[in-house]
């Protein structure tokens, strides 16, 4: 679970937050390429978990979660877990169990959402909300009092390089807005397409936590989290002004 005193506080300046994705990490020396991210500074680490139903592709089970759980403790950075998969209760107690401290589920996918985000946050973790790009934010009203993280997909969940849908920006605002009302403790998080050039849109939009997949590990992982964190800076820097 993230601590209580990481959560972002009503009226503070929210830290941005980077939360490299290991979709699209080297498998091959999986170890080694999240450390040069965490290293770089990545303080989470974002684990795409798909089944081949709900989106159309498979990825991860519990045990990549298992066998990074001793490093990311050690090193204090957030497994955030990210549950593309449908009935996804069925799976909850084994990721919590594997060392997640953020555990998301969708909205889309999720029959009695309330019950499976009881269920996270009876097991010692975070529990997250999240939805699809078509879906609109009226799904996730009578939930978000309740979770301690909220995505928002900027692609249609399934593959990793794709390009980030312009209208997420307004619909990082919109939740911005509704978090500030009834949770302004929660995180909010966007996935899908973040790069640098549009870094900056989201974080002035609201969003705290960005996940990147290809734009942290196509290439030196070290300057690429450098300019995610610059665009992120020069956002909240205009915002000061």
């Amino acid at each position: 679970m993230i601590p209580e005193t990481a959560h972002p506080r009503p009226g503070e300046a929210r830290k941005v937050l980077i939360a490299p994705s290991i979709l699209s990490a080297d498998f091959g020396r999986l170890r080694a390429h999240v450390a040069e991210a965490v290293d770089a500074g990545a303080e989470w680490l974002h684990v795409d978990v798909m089944d081949g139903h709900f989106v159309p592709n498979l990825t991860i089970g519990p045990l990549i979660v298992e066998a990074l759980r001793e490093y990311c403790r050690e090193r204090k950075v957030i497994l955030d877990v990210h549950l593309m998969i449908e009935e996804p209760d069925r799976y909850i107690a084994d990721f919590a169990k594997a060392g997640a401290d953020v555990l998301t589920v969708h909205v889309e996918a999720s029959r009695h959402l309330h019950r499976s985000i009881q269920a996270i946050r009876a097991l010692g973790v975070t529990p997250g909300v999240t939805l699809n790009p078509a879906t609109p934010l009226s799904t996730l009203e009578e939930i978000l009092p309740y979770v301690g993280n909220v995505l928002v997909m900027s692609v249609n969940p399934g593959f990793g390089g794709q390009s980030y849908i312009p209208s997420s920006t307004r619909k990082i605002e919109r939740l911005r807005k509704m978090l500030d009302d009834v949770n302004p403790s929660a995180f909010l998080e966007v996935d899908g397409g973040i790069k640098p050039g549009n870094a900056r849109e989201a974080v002035a939009a609201g969003a705290q936590v960005l996940v990147a997949g290809s734009a942290v590990f196509g290439g030196d992982v070290f300057q690429n989290i450098g300019a995610l964190r610059a665009a992120a800076a020069s956002a909240q820097d205009h915002a000061s002004q």
